[in-house]
């Protein structure tokens, strides 16, 4: 069964997956508002992580799972990557932060 995680886990893992960067943008996935939800299997006691891509196509699935393992390392055990197609992902998800870092890299958003 699947829980929410509580506030201050929520947020150490939410910092911890600013390091999963889009390898195509060079944004890091939260800020490009990829991750839509953070829970945790108690049964498994595992982070899910609710995650879309910009593109249902996007090839690069593996490398940001590598990503996502290099960046949870030591914050948590285990996490599973659901991969979510709807709704769609817009560039409306991306945070400020997000839009400053894509300005800075010369994209017009």
């Amino acid at each position: 069964m699947a829980t929410s995680l509580a506030p201050e886990r929520y947020d150490e893992v939410q910092e911890a997956l600013k390091d999963v960067v889009d390898p195509e943008l060079g944004v890091n996935v939260v800020d490009l508002g990829l991750i839509y939800d953070l829970g945790w299997d108690d049964e498994n006691n595992a982070l899910i992580i609710h995650m879309t891509l910009t593109s249902a196509g996007c090839p690069l699935t593996d490398v940001l799972e590598e990503q996502t393992a290099e960046a949870l390392d030591g914050v948590v055990e285990a996490f599973r990557i659901n991969w979510v197609w709807m709704p769609p992902w817009g560039p409306e998800r991306i945070t400020d932060d997000g839009r400053d870092m894509m300005r800075a890299l010369g994209f017009a958003i």
